[in-house]
């Protein structure tokens, strides 16, 4: 499978000759007013509860039956992600906001309606077009900009989405090499033994056991020019987790496709970046692997080699993304970026203390994490930062090795500890690791049950701001 670019360039359009039905994204107090001028839309409003509040809709037709307008709540929010639910609520046809706050650009306008227009159906016969049947017209905006970074989220959501068997490290390295390609970046891909030979064991170790065919490698990307500042993106690409000789139950297992996530965010926010060629160096780097059982699989108890030359103890073989991870922080180490970010799938831990809708992130740089905080507020893409809590760094210690990868119980911050790990080979300088889930686990309006896009949109605003 190679990249699958979505049909979403046609949900956004920056004109039209035919009939368009206007939008009124209103606010309670902007409904309120309107309605108090307008008898029609009150009398219709009052007959299907339209207040303005966030997600109502509500379509007045004319007098020969057409669909004439379209009253949409904002409710007392300003944001432009509000937004993206409408496509999904509205007939097929093409709109146009007539009415918006002043406080949402028409940049967020386009791509929450792209964003929202999102759905997978690979699967099923008969399907549509992807992005449905309602396009919006935006004037004043930057189409081309908006366009990019919803295919970019679109990539990754297709690939999570994806069940393993179309979606293993043959075609992550396929995308990866399509991408690259595109941008005139270069690539390389190391495979299966030649792991060992180039010093990566840690993520032999891990994919070794899975069938020849889908062998594990990794694969870095490199791109743009030499005097530019470097970042690395590093993202965790186990295509499927059955959790090794620890075996995760059936229900745990039920959605681990969704591992390779890391790798998916990883690309898409790399490609977000090469498209609008910012002025920096970028290495996207991923580790890929499939965590499988075999009689070649790692064991509890088994002591690894890392990149880094620290010694690792497998408590559990379950905890194998932050082992992985650690050769690919190690190899940006060598990069000397003035950046790193790494995307993980990694803890459950994570879920427990914020949900599947906030993911937290963990850095020590103060300013670093203030652009992070800032930018993803701009993008209404929402993250929450959690402390590296140095006082559970000892939960890592092991007998016989220098850090295992299970930390004590007695720590119970999961999400921590993997933190913590994931510092001992991370680059000097300003790092950034993020806990995402990468799924919707219950289907709304403009958010459907599947992969979902998580904190790239804030950290794409946050270098384009940071390297202006």
């Amino acid at each position: 499978m190679g990249q699958r670019v979505p049909v979403m360039s046609e949900v956004i359009l920056d004109a039209w000759d035919g009939p368009v039905t206007p939008i009124h994204a209103l606010t309670e107090a902007d409904a309120a007013t309107l309605l108090a001028s307008d008898a029609l839309a009150a009398a219709l409003a009052q007959t299907a509860e339209f207040k303005g509040k966030a997600g109502q809709v509500l379509q007045i037709a004319d007098a020969e039956g057409r669909l004439a307008r379209v009253l949409y709540g904002l409710g007392d929010g300003m944001h432009p992600g509000a937004l993206r639910m409408l496509p999904a609520k509205l007939p097929a046809g093409v709109y146009s906001m007539a009415t918006r706050p002043d406080a949402i650009s028409a940049d967020g306008v386009a791509l929450a309606w792209a964003l929202g227009s999102y759905r997978f159906d690979r699967y099923k016969r008969g399907s549509g077009e992807r992005g449905g049947g309602a396009r919006l017209v935006v004037d004043g905006a930057d189409i081309a900009e908006a366009r990019q970074v919803a295919h970019a989220c679109a990539l990754a959501r297709d690939m999570i989405n994806t069940p393993a068997n179309d979606m293993g490290p043959r075609q992550i390295e396929a995308i990866a090499r399509e991408i690259a390609e595109q941008y005139g970046a270069q690539m390389t891909v190391t495979e299966g033994e030649g792991l060992l030979e180039a010093n990566y064991p840690a993520v032999h170790a891990v994919g070794r056991a899975a069938d020849p065919g889908r062998a594990p490698r990794m694969i870095e990307i490199q791109w743009g020019e030499a005097d530019k500042p470097l970042i690395c993106v590093v993202g965790k690409g186990v295509v499927f987790d059955t959790g090794g000789l620890d075996i995760k139950p059936s229900a745990g297992m039920r959605l681990m496709k969704k591992d390779m996530g890391g790798a998916a965010h990883a690309l898409a926010l790399g490609r977000m970046i090469m498209a609008a060629g910012l002025p920096v160096r970028l290495a996207v780097l991923l580790p890929v692997v499939e965590n499988a059982i075999s009689g070649d699989a790692m064991r509890p108890g088994d002591v690894l080699a890392s990149r880094a030359g620290i010694s690792i103890e497998v408590g559990n073989t379950d905890a194998e993304g932050r082992l992985i991870l650690a050769d690919a922080l190690t190899r940006a180490s060598e990069l000397e970026p003035v950046l790193t970010i790494d995307l993980a799938t990694l803890t459950g831990a994570a879920r427990a203390a914020l949900g599947p809708q906030l993911p937290p992130y963990f850095t020590d740089d103060e300013e670093l994490a203030g652009q992070i905080e800032a930018a993803a507020h701009a993008a209404g893409d929402p993250v929450w930062r959690l402390p590296l809590w140095k006082g559970y760094a000892d939960a890592l210690d092991s007998d016989i090795a220098e850090i295992k990868n299970d930390p004590d119980g007695w720590a119970q911050a999961g999400a921590v500890t993997a933190a913590l790990f994931l510092q001992r080979f991370a680059p000097k300088g300003p790092w950034v690791h993020l806990d995402i889930f990468a799924w919707n686990p219950r289907g709304r309006p403009g958010f459907p049950t599947g992969g979902e896009a998580q904190a790239i949109r804030g950290l794409y605003r946050m270098i384009r701001e940071r390297f202006a």
